[in-house]
């Protein structure tokens, strides 16, 4: 943790750098590489929905307390799938509180309602009338899905809006939103790859990490603001001013994803392996992907970005040309022209011509005469009117000065 603190310690003092803007290119080219293969399984896989979208049959048993727990949700989970029926081969079942067992299936008719619950009682001895049946229609599922959708386009909205009042530039708005999108894909992405249902629970765990994402690229944003204030001061460029907020924050983005990772991926651990609760298992993975993806899009994605977006304003135009010309008055060999195979030879002077011009005298009235056309420092030097002279005021006697008591005899 030493050496960890030390890193981030020249990350912030500028000592050692890591080039985040200038290879933007190479961080486009990964994200893109990334949401296509989300896109892919989402368009050739889809998503997996749950009963809560698409409908289905749910049915509730209860059972002693030291038999609500997994070891018997697991036992139903294989009757039921071994009734043969088709719509009820991939069951749902999890424990509800301390004295039932909930189980969800893909809807069943009559028939095949009585058989399952059938099944289900003689599992867990108990008689077929004591089991709740109810049918959940997607409507439902439908309504969450539209409210979920109109709660993430006003999220956007005022995400924009919020981001545009603080920093007061529209573009740092469009990166964020973009970090966002980009983050949302990711984790869509994922579901349908890994075939994980998607429950009201997911939907709730995606706008969760939303604002989680938002706050790590607010923190960075905040910093690429304090370090471009004084832009034409600063003598440095607004892409390298940016590269540096990313590094300052950088370890603080790291600490913060990694406390939050931890706990959800123990839960993500625990309810897909030793659970099995699906409710766990969809806010999980979401919170888990989403956080990662928070993570590499505030810090690869969103400020390249707004250096990306701003390199074509005229203040930031400028401060590129001021910061190239003063690289060039500090490297006194910058016009030197590099060495390249194909470079003409040139003769080297005669030693004797070399020793006579080194030996000749310097003549004190040549050496005063200015060179017309020579350079200055941005100007040029005028042309003389007449040969230096001597000064008229060499002869005369020179004014001295005096005390005040002197002055008054």
């Amino acid at each position: 943790m030493g050496k960890f603190a030390r890193l981030g310690n020249e990350l912030y003092n500028g000592e050692k750098s890591i080039d985040f803007v200038g290879r933007k290119w190479l961080w486009y080219a990964i994200s893109a590489v990334i949401m296509l293969i989300a896109i892919g399984g989402w368009t050739a896989k889809g998503l997996n929905f749950g009963i809560e979208f698409t409908g289905g049959s749910q049915y509730t048993v209860t059972v002693p307390s030291e038999r609500a727990n997994q070891d018997t949700a697991d036992e139903l989970r294989g009757v039921v799938a071994g009734t043969g029926i088709e719509d009820a081969s991939a069951p749902i079942v999890t424990t509800q509180g301390n004295e039932s067992i909930v189980v969800q299936t893909e809807p069943l008719n009559a028939e095949e309602s009585d058989e399952v619950a059938t099944a289900i009682a003689e599992a867990t001895d108990t008689d077929v009338d004591d089991l709740s049946r109810d049918e959940i229609g997607p409507s439902w599922g439908a309504e969450v899905a539209e409210r979920s959708g109109i709660g993430l386009g006003v999220f956007l909205v005022l995400v924009m809006l919020f981001i545009w009042a603080y920093f007061r530039q529209w573009k740092m708005s469009i990166a964020a939103v973009v970090a966002l999108a980009h983050d949302v894909v990711i984790t869509i992405g994922v579901y349908a790859l890994s075939g994980f249902q998607v429950t009201p629970a997911s939907v709730t765990a995606l706008l969760t990490i939303l604002g989680f994402s938002l706050y790590d690229t607010v923190v960075v944003f905040d910093k690429v603001k304090e370090n471009t204030k004084n832009l034409r001061g600063s003598g440095r460029t607004y892409a390298s001013l940016a590269n540096l907020a990313v590094n300052q924050t950088l370890v603080r983005s790291i600490n913060t994803s990694i406390v939050a990772l931890i706990p959800v991926a123990v839960i993500l651990w625990v309810s897909s392996v030793q659970l099995g609760a699906s409710s766990l298992k969809d806010l999980s993975l979401a919170l888990f992907v989403g956080t990662a993806a928070g993570l590499y899009s505030s810090v690869f994605i969103a400020s390249p970005l707004v250096a990306h977006l701003k390199q074509n304003e005229t203040e930031v135009v400028l401060a590129e040309r001021r910061a190239k010309a003063r690289a060039r008055q500090a490297d006194r060999y910058a016009s030197v022209p590099a060495f390249k195979e194909d470079m003409p030879v040139q003769d080297e002077p005669d030693e004797a011509e070399a020793v006579l011009e080194e030996d000749a005298p310097v003549s004190r009235s040549s050496s005063r005469e200015p060179q017309q056309g020579a350079s200055g420092r941005g100007r040029t030097v005028p042309e003389a009117r007449r040969p230096v002279q001597e000064s008229r005021s060499s002869g005369r006697q020179q004014p001295t000065r005096q005390s005040k008591s002197k002055r008054q005899k």
